[in-house]
């Protein structure tokens, strides 16, 4: 037994009367135009919501975005800007340099501006090494609030995955603002 499953052991043996939880439910906020919120609150945390409009073709929209991204990392299909599939390099060191990675992202969360992205790469370091990150997110799976995200994450089986919202930042240093401290310095979500 660990030390840990004693402690635990010898709380749970001086306990003398437990108590059911609450059978309250949180419903969180909810907003009338998801989308609207989530391009909101997208700018207000240092990165940035475009909705992508009908017809418009992706693959101009990203070059018109970043004209002077070289090395640009993506597996998606259908993107064509794409220099280098994540999936074919050897170590996640080959991804070093990466001025763009292009990701999808699952469910966007009005509430914060934050995308849930599932490990669909070989290399999660994509998402963490580019110098710019750009999710692609279906407009309709946006969601209201993070207990919406999470239920809808409870249906579902990831090995690994993360939200993200906006750049990295930190202020920890000198108490500076330092952007793209650990990971991309910049972050765009485009809605389609």
């Amino acid at each position: 037994m660990s030390s840990k499953d004693e402690i635990l052991a010898n709380i749970r043996q001086h306990i003398r009367q437990t108590y059911d939880l609450p059978g309250i439910r949180p419903r969180g906020i909810c907003y009338p135009d998801k989308i609207a919120q989530f391009i909101e609150v997208s700018r207000s945390v240092g990165g940035e919501a475009i909705l992508l409009q009908e017809g418009e073709d992706i693959n101009q929209r990203i070059r018109t975005l970043y004209p002077e991204a070289r090395t640009i990392a993506s597996n998606l299909p259908g993107i064509s800007v794409q220099t280098l599939n994540p999936d074919e390099v050897e170590t996640p060191a080959q991804l070093n340099g990466t001025d763009l990675g292009i990701v999808r992202g699952e469910i966007g969360v009005a509430e914060n501006g934050c995308v849930w992205i599932p490990q669909n790469v070989k290399e999660k370091a994509l998402y963490f090494i580019p110098e710019y990150l750009l999710i692609l997110l279906d407009k309709t799976k946006i969601v209201n609030n993070m207990h919406e995200a999470y239920a809808q994450l409870q249906t579902c089986a990831y090995d690994f995955g993360v939200f993200l919202s906006g750049p990295s930042k930190t202020a920890d240093i000198e108490q500076a603002l330092v952007v793209g401290a650990h990971g991309a310095k910049g972050l765009r979500v485009i809605l389609v």
